[in-house]
Order: C-alpha cells, then sequence, then structure tokens
C-alpha cells in the first residue's frame, strides 16, 4: 500500500515538473480586445480567428497560445498598461526563469486589416515568433 502512495505521488509530482518546465518555453500571444458596437465586434472576432488559425496550424504542439486579454476587465489593467494596449493590439511573450521578451507585432495586423493579405500576415507572424523563440533559450 505504501509503494503505490509513494508511486502515485511520484507520477503526480513529475507530472507538476514537466508542465513547469515546458510553461516555462511557452510563447502567449497576446491579442487585446475592447467591447465595441456590433460591426467592429465582428472585425475583431474575425481577426482573431484568423490569428488563432495561424497559430493553431503551424504550433499544433501547443508552444505557442492565443490569449484574449479584454481591456474591459480591470484584472487586465496590469497588462493593458505595461503595453499600452489598445484594441486589437497584439503582443507576443516569451517569459523565462529570469527575463521576459516581448514584440509587439501591432502594426503587422493593422496592416493585415488594411490589405487583407492573410500569407503576408501568417509569414510575418511566424517570423516575430521565431525571433522570439530564439531569444535566452
Amino acid at each position: 500500500m505504501k509503494k503505490t502512495i509513494l508511486l502515485f505521488a511520484l507520477i503526480i509530482f513529475s507530472g507538476l515538473i514537466l508542465n513547469a518546465q515546458t510553461s516555462k518555453n511557452k510563447i502567449e500571444v497576446l491579442y487585446f480586445k475592447a467591447n465595441l458596437a456590433c460591426c467592429k465586434a465582428r472585425s475583431c472576432n474575425a481577426l482573431e480567428s484568423d490569428i488563432q488559425k495561424i497559430i493553431t496550424e503551424n504550433y499544433p504542439d501547443s508552444s505557442v497560445v492565443l490569449k484574449e486579454v479584454k481591456i474591459a476587465d480591470s484584472i487586465n489593467a496590469p497588462l493593458i498598461e505595461k503595453y499600452k494596449a489598445q484594441s486589437q493590439t497584439v503582443v507576443i511573450v516569451k517569459k523565462t526563469k529570469k527575463k521576459e521578451f516581448s514584440s509587439d507585432v501591432t502594426e503587422i495586423v493593422k496592416g493585415y486589416v488594411l490589405n487583407q493579405d492573410k500569407e503576408a500576415l501568417k509569414k510575418e507572424l511566424i517570423t516575430k515568433i521565431g525571433e522570439i523563440k530564439k531569444k535566452n533559450k
């Protein structure tokens, strides 16, 4: 019985360590979103969907995740202030033990909103994510 409990505890502890190690190298793409009127909300949702699709297709291992940050939620105030975010601000963030690396890709997203070139958006986002991934491995 003691061996079973010890084995069970060891399995749980190993899982926690593995999860902690993988989350350290995880990259988050923060998508700041405001509560907008219906027509603007549709375009924000479409943009978020396009970014999510790029991330899902190119990082199926979940090493990169899209995280929606609602500007209206007071709990997000520190993030909003830190990145000087407005609606449709997009920031790529990687946290290591000692440092945090980030890249504001809002201009890339604004360019996509104007020209609707999904391939260009995909290429530029993947390039920026790759640059962040290489930082302080």
